[in-house]
């Protein structure tokens, strides 16, 4: 018994010892990485008020962008806190894949929509906050990109709602246009985050957040009428356990919304928010707990409300949510790219005026 006992202790002083190379080790990786810089040292479309340090310095090589993840920075936070949503989505997915089909279930495919949607927008905003400091181009493209992934995730939110947790009566009024009407507002949602953030060097912060914003909110509303709905009428809904998560996730988003549209606390600390504790952070972290209430509330309306969706929805309805899914990253696709030549040509005459 001592002897396994001594070989244990033995085997942890071993892992131990390990574990405290993995800085050095790291260190080793990244023998030149920079040090941070202030915001005076970078474009003024790269500053976030009320922060005034820990920015990146630009045209540093990929690996720098990369490794950068590990270092401490002004957007450590944010890359982190949708780096671990990413993981965590992931993994609930693939607790589901053990018991929903996914593949010959068709009333299944919203709730595939819903995963693959939150997965690409917490993708997405990773590596924008990640790589988008490399270079002007960069900056622009890759938040371009960010703004891709959350209006595809505004129509998966809408087609969970819409295929699960839609009442019979709104399904009635609105059966033939509401994945439509949701197609396009997401669309303009990217649309005007795409301008907003293309007009950042010239117009107020407050009109490009406007611009943000209100095709967003818009969106919003329409996109979650239908849990509206149900949260109205909760006292008649009797014992339903999806309505605590629907509940739950929208009081989530708009924490996030207030965080979203307010610079707090840093607007109160100026300069001691600069590493931790940036609004934005704060917007993350509620918008992830926002996403995952919302798979659990969808998961459990496609347990529990299958007669009733399977009696409102049509045969091949869901496929042909699938299909208006393609046609929405499409187009984004196609508003990202005439924003991104816009950008190249903003930058270009900037370049020569010089």
């Amino acid at each position: 018994m001592a002897t396994i006992v001594m070989e244990r202790i033995g085997r942890l002083f071993i892992s131990l010892q390990q574990l405290r190379q993995v800085p050095r080790m790291l260190t080793e990786a990244a023998p030149s990485m920079p040090g941070t810089v202030r915001d005076s040292e970078v474009p003024c479309y790269f500053r976030e008020r009320y922060v005034h340090a820990g920015y990146r310095p630009l045209h540093q090589n990929w690996r720098y962008y990369f490794l950068s993840l590990f270092q401490r920075h002004n957007e450590t936070l944010n890359i982190w806190t949708h780096l671990l949503g990413f993981l965590a989505i992931l993994m609930r997915f693939c607790q589901l894949a053990e018991t929903v089909d996914f593949v010959r279930d068709p009333h299944s495919w919203p709730l595939l929509i819903l995963l693959l949607s939150s997965m690409n927008y917490m993708a997405c905003s990773v590596v924008a906050h990640m790589l988008g400091t490399k270079s002007e181009v960069c900056h622009y493209v890759f938040f371009f990109l960010d703004y891709v992934g959350v209006a595809q995730y505004q129509y998966g939110s809408a087609v969970v709602h819409f295929y699960y947790a839609v009442e019979e009566n709104w399904h009635r009024q609105v059966q033939g246009i509401f994945m439509p009407a949701a197609t396009v507002l997401s669309c303009l949602s990217c649309l005007g985050c795409c301008y907003g953030k293309y007009r950042n060097h010239s117009l107020p912060p407050w009109v490009r957040k406007l611009g943000q914003v209100v095709p967003s909110a818009v969106a919003y509303s329409w996109d979650t009428s239908p849990v509206f709905q149900r949260l109205f009428s909760w006292s008649a809904a009797g014992d339903d356990p999806a309505l605590i998560f629907h509940f739950g996730q929208v009081a989530f988003f708009l924490s996030s919304v207030f965080f979203f549209t307010h610079p707090v606390p840093e607007r109160w600390f100026p300069g001691c928010c600069d590493f931790v504790g940036q609004s934005h952070q704060l917007f993350h972290v509620f918008l992830m707990f926002c996403t995952l209430s919302q798979i659990q509330a969808s998961h459990l309306d496609y347990l529990g409300r299958r007669t009733l969706y399977s009696r409102l929805h049509r045969s091949g309805e869901a496929a042909l949510f699938v299909g208006m899914y393609v046609i929405t990253l499409v187009v984004c696709a196609f508003i990202v790219a005439f924003m991104i030549r816009k950008v190249k040509h903003l930058l270009d005459c900037k370049h020569k005026s010089k």
